[in-house]
């Protein structure tokens, strides 16, 4: 195992660490100023850098937060730990901007210092792992066994030019699937051109799609190639083929059954030397029953099927995607690449995910911008993430949701009390209640409750709910920024410093 690094001029500091972790078995390496780590971060190897770097904030031969962001140049992945003091913690608020995995602050409990970076380390390892698969990992990622299925399908028809037909829900990653079918077939060295037939008005669709002429329509001043001769000798995927208007259904079959096409206002007929794989999200021999999609197109473009799974059903791919998607986001916001806790990852496996894939994607990318620290908690995921536990299963696209029965207060007030510790809910507010008066009867009835059930911790209860919340409020206000958020409370720093650890908060 790599070792954990330890910065700090003070020897006492470096000594009680390094007999500490000793006796947990994670060997140490101490250091007494910057220059020495980024000496030896530069002479060191993959295999023999640190597993974690925990360092001193201020110290004669320069600070730690400049170390910080020069590690953070060699090694973007290495969590580090800043050690502080309490008159220290602005700079313990810039140590998270900088992309520190956490700070301790001095003087520590050294069973709790041990234990951070404990679980420091655990992080280090499982992200290891995940960069190991996602290095590996093909252009589509999917361990389900639906997945696993759409896989070998895209093999067998590695080597045919037929017709595809893929459906799904919106954001399951039809298009992906489209490229892959291109990318492992013998056109792979053609074009791969797609086209939204629902995003474009229908008086411009046709001339998309097959070109036109100069002088076909006002406007038309030169000859344009539409996506067809775009795709000549390769692919053209034609998303959302559902929403195609009849009249022009008429002319790509015509296209599809014959292999040629008229540019809008051309006499010459174009040959297509053109794969067409079709998508959709809606129920095509639906739209065939009710007469508004041709029947022999539905039977042209239908000729091999691929049904891509919802995420819903994939659950068990929600880790590596998240992993994925957060990689991806800090690439192209160009910052370091945050972490998400197991607590985390299983609430999003709660969560149903009525926007499929994309909307993971969008969760990721809002996480890369919001949430305050390195290492993702579920405290910091989106407030409709959070409430999926709760929430009812959505509808299948397109069919709004009905109504759920509201729960009672009494019901809010019976989950939340087992566990204290953990993330508060909101309380609870009656539906025919005025916004400013409803928190106020959901904490009466809680209370009323809670009376009725002869405890004798209810104020203790209510109030860490109560302080929980509104310190977690402000925090996420702020994005983390502890001072900053203690001023809009009204309270001292050293106030809300005391309330996070005494809430568990941290």
């Amino acid at each position: 195992m790599k070792p954990i690094w330890i910065l700090d001029d003070d020897q006492s500091i470096r000594f009680v660490l390094e007999k500490a972790l000793l006796r947990e078995n994670l060997p140490t390496r101490s250091f007494t100023n910057p220059r020495e780590v980024l000496a030896a971060l530069e002479a060191a190897g993959d295999d023999e850098g640190p597993q974690i770097l925990v360092s001193d904030i201020r110290m004669p031969g320069g600070s730690g937060l400049d170390l910080l962001a020069k590690v953070k140049e060699l090694q973007p992945g290495l969590p580090v730990i800043i050690m502080t003091a309490f008159s220290d913690l602005d700079s313990a608020v810039s140590a998270f901007q900088g992309g520190a995995f956490e700070y301790l602050p001095k003087p520590f409990d050294l069973p709790k210092a041990v234990e951070l970076i404990r679980r420091a380390v655990d992080e280090s390892q499982r992200e290891e792992v995940a960069e190991e698969r996602m290095s590996a990992a093909p252009e589509m990622l999917g361990q389900a066994p639906a997945m696993q299925d759409v896989f070998r399908a895209i093999g067998r028809l590695s080597q045919s030019n037929v017709t595809v037909m893929i459906t799904g829900e919106s954001g399951s990653g039809k298009e992906l699937v489209a490229r892959a079918l291109h990318k492992h077939s013998p056109r792979a060295g053609g074009p791969f051109v797609a086209i939204n037939t629902a995003a474009i008005p229908k008086d411009l669709l046709e001339s998309e799609l097959f070109g036109h002429e100069r002088g076909a329509f006002t406007g038309a001043q030169t000859m344009r190639r539409g996506r067809f001769e775009q795709a000549e000798g390769g692919t053209l995927f034609l998303d959302e083929i559902g929403d195609m208007p009849f009249d022009l259904q008429t002319r790509l079959l015509r296209v599809l059954s014959d292999g040629h096409f008229y540019r809008v206002g051309g006499h010459n007929a174009v040959k297509a030397h053109v794969r067409v794989i079709a998508a959709t999200h809606q129920d095509l021999e639906q739209r065939v029953r009710e007469g508004v999609f041709r029947e022999d197109l539905f039977h042209r473009l239908n000729v091999i099927r691929l049904r891509l799974p919802p995420l819903r059903e994939r659950k068990e791919d929600i880790p590596m995607l998240t992993r994925h998607f957060l990689q991806q986001s800090a690439a192209q916001l160009g910052v370091e690449p945050k972490r998400i806790s197991d607590a985390a990852l299983a609430q999003l496996g709660q969560f149903n995910f009525p926007g499929n894939v994309r909307q993971l994607e969008n969760v990721c990318h809002w996480l890369t911008v919001m949430a305050p620290a390195q290492v993702i908690e579920a405290k910091d995921l989106p407030p409709e993430v959070l409430g999926a536990g709760s929430a009812p299963s959505p509808a299948a696209p397109g069919v709004p949701r009905t109504a759920a029965p509201a729960e009672t207060p009494m019901a809010a007030a019976a989950a939340a009390v087992d566990d204290p510790h953990e993330p508060p809910l909101p309380l609870a507010e009656p539906a025919a209640a005025p916004a400013a008066a409803g928190w106020e009867r959901g904490l009466e009835a809680e209370a009323l409750e809670l009376l009725a059930a002869d405890r004798h911790d209810v104020w203790d209860v209510l109030t860490r709910r109560f302080e929980s919340k509104l310190i977690l409020t402000a925090l996420h206000n702020t994005r983390g920024r502890r001072i900053e958020a203690a001023q809009k409370l009204g309270i001292g720093r050293n106030t809300i410093t005391r309330k996070i650890q005494e809430l568990g908060l941290e």
